[in-house]
């Protein structure tokens, strides 16, 4: 958000903040969201990558196309393991899934 339109909420008497800070998150929870968003993102990119579609990566991991759908959104109900699992099955490598986990789920370009 640009600073004049953060003024202009702010004296209209409006609170800006964080998603973590209106939430009540803690770092830990906050750093863990982002690897969650991270991963997520990452195998959508790799599948595609791969020209896969979530049909074809829910049958390397004998799993549903549904299911691919929900890693790829962010699914709370998604395991890390089974996120990490999924992009390599999709032919991302461990240093593309470590780059992935550090970026905390800022986007890259």
């Amino acid at each position: 958000m640009n600073a004049a339109t953060r003024g202009r909420l702010e004296a209209a008497g409006w609170r800006v903040g964080t998603v973590a800070e209106f939430l009540g998150l803690t770092r830990e929870e906050e750093a863990l969201i982002g690897m969650r968003i991270a991963l997520s993102d990452a195998l959508k990119r790799e599948r595609r990558k791969k020209r896969l579609s979530q049909k074809q990566l829910a049958d390397r991991l004998q799993s549903s196309q549904s299911r691919v759908a929900k890693m790829e959104a962010g699914d709370p109900g998604v395991t890390l393991d089974l996120l990490i699992q999924a992009l390599l099955v999709a032919g991302a490598t461990r240093a593309q899934v470590g780059k992935a986990i550090a970026s905390g789920g800022r986007r890259a370009a």
